[in-house]
């Protein structure tokens, strides 16, 4: 690679905003470095050739300059010229070349050569003077015009909401109708076969693992692996290219713009899994691909020696968004992805973390005060992960925000295997965990409920395996956590025996069931409506292959589990007392006659606190008054029963409500008796370890 070099700087310029923006006739660039005694901008031919110009320091630290005649598709990159001292948290190196933080596009990929570590390989403190151009990605120049044409999000109340996590290249990559050369991109999840099956299931979003683009890390490579999950962010303006079927050079953002669109055509939202905790530079050891060599200690939380880095991300780095300029980067990404490539919310990594004072999680973060009072994300949807390594924050976020509910995911898993004293808990989490959420403003619809996400267990292995099988990690079995709350249903791993099989299938269905008819918002595990499996593997974020992919020819062959999860995300779509946007009151609504959420025991007797304190106890009816919580809009009254005992149990309905006529609306052991009538006067058996919900009317006359 050569490298022609010049003098003289760019034209001046007052940029405000940072980064590169064509404006049709050049380009303006800024970069922001409170440490840089100089920068330049380097810019890359198709040969590979190097051109360097010097910006100028303008106002706040922001190095600028105007190039006439750029164009989009430029490829370009910064060397940062400073102090190099770890000791003081400063760890310029202009051999280095580094991402723009506000690149729209990256070309490449990282090559894990020793030159792209800012530190010389036997000194940690020692600065390296290998040029790491030839091993590093560059940063893409781009033309921010795009013909949004009618596109609408279809502002889906969050309440009204079934999000589908899902991976942009795993769910197309197998698919037969898929073109081949659009499998696993935007443009595949985006065709119209991937679209079909969204809409046959009758989810309203899907939630994409991340998208921005990420780095597979050097210890997966040498293994001959790959960062699938992508939690490795180093560009949070930039679709992840590998995702694109239209090239590295700008084409991947336009082509994510279109799967936006024909997205919301279909009537789905789009939610984005943003890692901004941490970034893919990992701890002192790591490389300088960005942020460390601009302005590190801007950017990163350093410990009371400046040479090491906090890490509450178990990912070696925290990005400080208790400092300016990490959180300006943070919230232009955010207006950015909300205005530039019309997403309709975002899910967030590890987000105590981003949260944190000086140690402990805040509702009053910097952060967090940013977002509630910015007019552009009002009304965004904001998921937050309510956790990192050191803290456990479920319920503690403020109005406005959703959250991963873990605890939901823990009682559920417990209750199906019969786990004694679990009754209390699972009423409180099916019933929407006022507990958690009932405070400060907040609704049902900040409990985002979880079986199973990427992170842990799909379904079918959650009753199919009682340990972890992650030797293909190539990390021992040690990756991955061993508290997974799952039951093989006696048989570890597959199996011909057909006793078992039909027990893991009516477990399937006894989760799928308990997710969609509880109150909150549910999130469904891509590929648990088919039974995919990934034989045990509870952390496959490296396995960029056909354990995680989705293997189509299941979608055939569990045509009735994709069927039954269809008819409930359509069930829980009809009858809004299913999505309430009140916490239940437990009594009579107005000109109501009876609560709008009552207990009973399976004999029909109402449950006493001494029956909630029987900790054998498994098995409880929820009665639903038909209650939505708007008095204009009264919904059908329903009966959810639980039998998580392993023999059937014999259900009554309450005496109460015998003057309505029943009807079984799902039999998670025999879903082919939807739509039976049921004798209200005459118990019915449910089969051990299984729920039915019965649907009441007013009988005809």
């Amino acid at each position: 690679m050569s490298v022609k070099t010049t003098s003289r700087a760019l034209e001046s310029t007052d940029a405000a905003t940072l980064g590169a923006h064509h404006d049709g006739s050049g380009a303006s660039f800024a970069l922001f470095s409170s440490v840089a005694e100089a920068v330049e901008l380097c810019l890359f031919d198709d040969s590979g050739q190097e051109t360097r110009w010097s910006l100028e320091q303008g106002d706040g630290f922001v190095w600028q300059g105007y190039l006439p005649g750029a164009r989009p598709g430029q490829r370009y990159g910064f060397r940062v010229h400073g102090p190099w001292d770890p000791s003081a948290g400063a760890r310029c190196n202009p051999a280095k070349l580094l991402l723009d933080p506000y690149a729209r596009a990256v070309a490449g990929e990282v090559r894990w050569d020793p030159a792209v570590y800012g530190h010389a390989p036997d000194d940690p403190n020692q600065a390296d003077g290998s040029d790491s151009a030839p091993y590093v990605p560059r940063s893409v120049l781009v033309a921010s015009d795009f013909d949004w044409g009618e596109d609408r999000s279809p502002g889906r109340a969050m309440a009204d909401s079934i999000f589908y996590e899902v991976h942009v290249k795993g769910f197309t990559e197998l698919h037969p109708d898929v073109p081949e050369q659009l499998r696993g991109t935007y443009a595949g999840l985006a065709h119209p076969a991937a679209v079909a099956h969204l809409q046959r299931l009758g989810v309203t979003a899907v939630e994409l693992l991340p998208v921005h683009e990420f780095v597979h890390d050097a210890q997966l490579v040498a293994r001959g692996l790959r960062n699938y999950w992508g939690y490795q962010s180093i560009g949070y303006f930039a679709p992840h290219n590998g995702y694109s079927s239209s090239g590295d050079t700008g084409g991947q953002v336009d082509e994510f713009r279109n799967m936006v669109r024909a997205l919301h055509a279909a009537g789905l939202e789009v939610i984005i899994d943003v890692v901004f905790n941490h970034t893919a530079e990992g701890s002192e050891a790591g490389p300088t691909l960005c942020f460390r060599g601009i302005d590190n200690a801007a950017y990163y939380r350093l410990q009371a020696d400046p040479s090491h880095y906090v890490d509450d991300t178990g990912c070696g780095n925290t990005v400080d968004l208790y400092l300016p300029h990490p959180l300006r980067l943070v919230m232009d990404s955010l207006r950015y992805w909300v205005q530039e490539m019309h997403v309709d919310g975002f899910r967030f990594d590890l987000a105590a973390s981003l949260a944190r004072a000086a140690n402990d999680f805040s509702p009053y973060s910097t952060f967090l005060e940013a977002v509630g009072q910015d007019p552009v994300l009002a009304g965004v949807k904001m998921i937050a992960e309510p956790w990192d390594i050191g803290a456990y924050d479920v319920g503690q976020f403020p109005a406005g925000w959703s959250e991963w509910n873990g605890k939901f995911r823990d009682t559920v898993r417990d209750y199906w295997r019969s786990t004694a004293g679990t009754l209390p808990g699972l009423a409180t989490r099916i019933s929407g965990s006022s507990d958690l959420y009932g405070h400060g403003g907040r609704r049902p619809n900040a409990s985002v409920n979880i079986v199973t996400v990427h992170d842990g267990f799909t379904i079918e292995d959650l009753v199919s395996y009682d340990t972890k099988h992650n030797e293909i990690n190539g990390e021992n079995n040690n990756d991955g956590t061993n508290d997974n709350n799952s039951w093989n249903c006696g048989v570890e791993g597959p199996t011909d025996d057909p006793a078992v099989l039909e027990l893991r299938a009516r477990q399937r269905r006894n989760f799928l069931a308990t997710l969609m008819l509880s109150e909150g918002v549910p999130l469904l595990l891509g590929g648990d409506e088919f039974a995919r499996s990934q034989n045990g593997n509870n952390n496959a974020y490296c396995q960029d292959n056909e354990l995680t992919w989705f293997d189509w020819s299941a979608v055939t062959q569990n045509a009735d589990l994709v069927d039954f999860t269809a008819g409930l995300c359509r069930l829980r779509e009809q009858h809004a007392v299913f999505r309430r946007r009140q916490f239940f009151r437990g009594a009579p609504a107005h000109q109501a006659g009876r609560d709008d959420i009552d207990w009973y025991r399976p004999d029909g007797g109402a449950m006493t606190g001494q029956d909630w304190g029987d900790s054998s106890a498994l098995a409880i009816t929820m009665a639903l008054s038909g209650d939505t919580g708007d008095d204009a809009h009264p919904d059908d009254p329903f009966l959810v029963m639980f039998n998580a005992w392993w023999e059937p149990l014999d259900f009554s309905v309450p005496e109460s409500l015998r003057g309505l006529a029943w009807q079984i609306e799902v039999d998670t052991a025999d879903p082919a008796a939807a739509g039976r009538a049921v004798d209200p006067a005459t118990p019915v058996t449910l089969t051990g370890r299984s729920l039915m919900l019965l649907h009441g009317t007013q009988p005809a006359s």
